[in-house]
């Protein structure tokens, strides 16, 4: 769980996640919409793919980047069991 809320602490990442809300895109493509370098973009996919927030897939010479929201549907499901064990009067 630390690496999630690690990987969701930076704004540039969480950019990326918004990014792949529309649909999958290359690192390439990611890289195309931020002023910073390629290593950059790419170290923080690589935080987001060991978060399990996205995944990477190998299409020739270009990897695809695809949202996962499996890991997101678990950390609001853990969150909101916080809310129905609220024991406000």
């Amino acid at each position: 769980m630390n690496v999630l809320f690690k990987a969701l602490n930076d704004p540039t990442r969480r950019q990326i996640l918004e990014l792949l809300r529309t649909g999958d895109l290359t690192a390439g493509e990611i890289a195309d919409r931020f002023d910073m370098t390629k290593p950059s973009i790419s170290h923080h996919l690589d935080l987001l793919k060991q978060a399990g927030l996205v995944e990477a897939t190998k299409e020739g010479q270009f990897i695809r980047y695809t949202l996962n929201t499996t890991v997101l549907d678990e950390l609001l499901g853990w969150l909101m069991g916080f809310r129905q064990n609220d024991t406000k009067p």
